[in-house]
């Protein structure tokens, strides 16, 4: 592992302990969606691949592809190889870019209550991906790389 400050170990640490956690929500969700269950959602949707076929795709490719990416990321970071540290950022980007999308979704077409779950399951993947860019830049820019 690069040499990090306290400070930045802390917040790496602290980011990939929120992408594991996530990350496993994400897949137990999502499997249960990709065998068919009707999830729903704080906001008062619900992901139901047999009205919308477009959930079946989304389950799919959070089972084989997201999820995966997130528990392969979290293992290479803590193994202190830099592949982790290069897919890092492209972690954070998918979900800055994914919970952004279902929070406007969710915020545009189903006018949600704003609960403390309705925060954790749209916008905190949100701010989890941001906060890992943000994180990465300010290592990469600030001190020369990683």
């Amino acid at each position: 592992m690069p040499d990090l400050s306290f400070v930045s170990l802390l917040t790496l640490y602290g980011l990939l302990a929120f992408i594991g956690v996530l990350s496993i929500i994400i897949l137990w969700f999502q499997i249960r969606v990709f065998r068919g269950e009707r999830m729903p959602n704080p906001d008062g949707s619900a992901d139901d691949w047999h009205e919308q076929t477009i959930f079946y795709g989304i389950s799919l490719a959070d089972i084989v592809l997201a999820c995966p990416l997130g528990f392969m990321v979290v293992a290479l970071v803590l193994m202190g190889s830099p592949w982790g540290f290069f897919l890092l950022p492209m972690h954070g980007f998918y979900f800055l870019w994914a919970n952004t999308m279902t929070t406007a979704t969710s915020l545009r077409f189903h006018h949600p209550k704003f609960t403390l779950l309705w925060f954790i399951v749209f916008p905190m993947g949100a701010i989890v991906g941001a906060a890992t860019l943000i994180w990465s830049c300010i290592q990469f820019f600030l001190f020369n790389g990683f």
